[in-house]
């Protein structure tokens, strides 16, 4: 479990010498939940079973979370998997009610090749009533209240449940896209409370950039500047250097800094930030790859 250590200090990444290939591997191992389902990508779910079941075996699955589904679609991935392990996260939008996630988590309790990895709700007044079936729980906080619901989830997991925070990096036609200084307070929100987190909608890429047109600029943060945006925050940094450091685009400059992370830097920065939702995996592995911070093809023992 992760926790806060209010003593480290910023330690100046590019300082130090490259990464380990072991370092890259472990920062990047699991990281990035495979959300096809969702939108953008909206995959229909016989696909997204399909091509998750796919890539098990292969070097690049290394790198790939569960499979988030609708919680009401939970049985029919199960199904869909025709008995062949699959690992799961089960997900009810913000404002849904939390029934659906009760209803998978008993008809999936005889599934023996199926693996609930957690489920994942919004904030409401009492989201804590999931807490007593046992599976790790995620909290998507809103804007409104924000410290409270924060304070709220923070206090549940200083108390020893397996619960951690989320948040939206990407617009939805109900969700404006958080700028920089909205994400670093959250990010720094979690740190200073000493809480593990994940994050949603928008880390398609590996760099901060906008990735639509000119009329319709689609802002989306890059997933370097977050990792590093995390390190920047446990090691003391003030919200608005966070955010500065969310704002970087170049990416050279990214991946040198990345590369540069220790393993215990990547043990630091992963125990607070523990995955991301992306609704086409390959797009940041590929970016990754092509930034020179890890090989997709290469087995692991390589």
């Amino acid at each position: 479990m992760y926790r806060f250590h209010p003593g480290s200090c910023i330690v100046p990444l590019m300082s130090r010498g490259a990464g380990t290939d072991a370092a890259m591997t472990a920062l990047f191992s699991g990281l990035i939940d495979d959300a096809a389902v969702f939108p953008p990508g909206n995959s229909p779910l016989p696909v997204a079973v399909t091509d998750h079941l796919a890539r098990q075996g292969l070097p690049i699955s290394r790198y790939v979370g569960p499979l988030l589904v609708p919680a009401a679609c939970a049985v029919e991935a199960a199904d869909l998997a025709a008995g062949r392990p699959i690992r799961l996260g089960l997900i009810v939008r913000p404002g849904s009610p939390v029934e659906p996630l009760h209803e998978a988590l008993d008809a999936l309790a005889d599934r023996a090749h199926v693996t609930v990895a957690g489920v994942e709700v919004g904030w409401s007044p009492d989201w804590a009533s999931l807490l007593a079936r046992g599976v790790p729980l995620t909290v998507e906080i809103p804007r409104d209240p924000f410290d409270a619901a924060l304070d709220d989830v923070a206090a549940a997991y200083r108390d020893g449940a397996p619960v951690q925070a989320k948040f939206r990096t990407g617009a939805t036609p109900v969700w404006p896209w958080p700028g920089e200084a909205e994400l670093a307070a959250f990010v720094v929100g979690c740190v200073e409370r000493g809480m593990p987190f994940k994050l949603t909608g928008g880390l398609h890429h590996a760099l901060r950039a906008e990735h639509g047109t000119p009329g319709d600029p689609d802002p989306q943060h890059g997933l370097l500047d977050v990792v590093l945006a995390v390190h920047d925050a446990l090691g003391g940094a003030e919200a608005e250097v966070v955010a500065a450091r969310l704002a970087v685009r170049d990416g050279a400059a990214l991946a040198a800094a990345t590369a540069a992370l220790t393993e215990a830097d990547v043990g630091a920065v992963r125990g607070a930030f523990t995955a991301y939702g992306c609704c086409t995996v390959t797009d940041p592995i590929g970016e990754l790859a092509d930034l020179g911070l890890l090989d997709p093809t290469r087995s692991e023992g390589e």
